[in-house]
């Protein structure tokens, strides 16, 4: 969980590391080496001193480099579970199981002492202990899909051993008047209980927020770093054994028999992201796989095997917003091994988890056409190419587990947050700005 306002810039200082710096400065001189801007400044105040013999450069090259990787993973933003967890015993219930469960049958709660690491968890499905939770959470979109239903107000009376009794509406407008009747009723609900709003979609798809009370919720949980619970789709965090994924220090390019994949599941011509493709397909050929639009159904051996198969793979989010940087980007990519070409938030958002080398933004260039130029000279440059994979040295790459993962996290955040009160006054205003 990293708190609010944390400085999470991850290589700011290490502006050398993008490819497409020097494959520009190239283009610019038409041939000439002129380096990058603070080189020339350097040369022309006569350099740095470095030594000028075989191991004295090798030496000073292992320096710098330990020097970067110092710089560099200090600003990573800290793993979930980076310090011990407290060994406060601590009940979190899910009042719903997001999206009906797998198949529309519940799994067993995970146990999140094995699988991250937060011992004294205690987690719940069962409504009879709603007076039990420390915490309850409740998934954006069946809070809002479906007819919804909230815990009753929770009184002195009402503390008994029974089930508290649930009143279900058929419109957001009855669910609506039943949250600010809870909030009305004195003790509504059991003492020093939070209740957690978790939402891992964009504002864009993230319907019924204005229709939620204010002060409803005590904390949020997303992929936000302002949240009080900052779950992300994704990170990197250094490698401890030769074996975590991805392995190896790139991906082998005899595999590689295509330029440019694209998995999309939904397909809207008013999104950002079909209309850049469309301007880039007029350049490069591009290889659409999903159930909508072009796409063509992702072949039996599976998505990951498929894009492995290409050198760049589009991780195209359906909407920009800070921070919204999903699973196309941490799975479909990263571990697929392809190099991303990123359509989302802007460059240093994505700076702030990943380093500066390791993709190509849209941004980048001036039109798709200059994009499609840059991705057949990678094509026909191997060593450029694989700069894009330098990073993989030193970092792996954890994908988020849903639903487990959320719910352990909010665990942890109970047994490290003090007793402060807190509500969130207006959710809306926070999610959408």
């Amino acid at each position: 969980m990293a708190p609010a306002g944390r400085k999470l810039q991850h290589e700011s200082r290490c502006r050398p590391s993008r490819p497409v710096d020097a494959w520009r400065a190239a283009a610019t001189t038409r041939g000439r080496c002129m380096g990058t801007p603070g080189a020339r400044r350097r040369a022309r105040r006569g350099g740095w001193g470095l030594p000028r013999t075989s191991s004295g450069l090798a030496a000073a090259g292992l320096l710098c480099t330990a020097l970067t990787a110092c710089l560099c993973w200090g600003q990573l933003p800290p793993l979930p579970w980076a310090s011990p967890a407290p060994q406060r015993p601590v009940s979190v219930l899910l009042w719903w199981e997001p999206f009906g469960g797998r198949g529309g049958h519940s799994k067993p709660p995970p146990d999140c002492s094995l699988r991250f690491n937060i011992s004294g968890c205690r987690l719940l499905t069962d409504r009879a202990a709603y007076g039990e939770a420390q915490a309850v959470l409740f998934h954006h979109r069946d809070l809002v899909k479906g007819p919804p239903d909230w815990p009753p107000p929770w009184g002195a009376q009402e503390r008994t051993d029974e089930a508290p009794e649930l009143r279900v509406f058929d419109d957001q407008e009855g669910a609506v008047m039943l949250a600010r009747e809870a909030l009305e009723t004195t003790g509504s609900r059991p003492p020093g209980q939070r209740w957690v709003w978790m939402n891992f979609e964009s504002p864009s798809h993230t319907p019924g927020l204005r229709g939620l009370a204010k002060d409803l919720f005590n904390w949020t949980l997303s992929y936000r770093t302002d949240s009080d619970i900052f779950v992300p789709y994704g990170f990197l965090y250094p490698r401890s054994h030769p074996a975590e994924q991805p392995s190896g220090l790139g991906p082998p390019l005899a595999r590689k028999r295509g330029l440019v994949a694209w998995v999309v599941s939904h397909w809207n011509e008013r999104q950002a992201r079909v209309r850049y493709y469309h301007q880039l397909r007029r350049h490069v050929s591009v290889d659409v796989f999903g159930r909508a639009g072009p796409g063509q159904p992702v072949p039996a051996v599976g998505l990951l095997h498929t894009v492995a198969r290409y050198k760049f793979y589009l991780a195209f989010e359906n909407s920009q917003h800070v921070d919204y940087i999903t699973e196309k980007l941490w799975r479909n990519a990263f571990l697929a091994g392809a190099v991303p070409v990123v359509l989302g938030p802007d460059r240093a958002n994505y700076e702030r988890f990943v380093p500066r080398g390791s993709f190509i933004h849209v941004d980048d260039f001036p039109s798709a056409a200059s994009l499609a130029a840059y991705l057949l000279f990678l094509d026909r440059n191997v060593a450029v190419y694989r700069r894009y994979f330098h990073w993989r040295r030193s970092y792996a790459v954890h994908i988020t587990s849903f639903w487990d993962e959320p719910w352990c996290q909010t665990c942890r955040a109970v047994q490290t947050s003090g007793d402060q009160p807190k509500s969130i006054h207006n959710l809306a205003d926070w999610f959408q700005r």
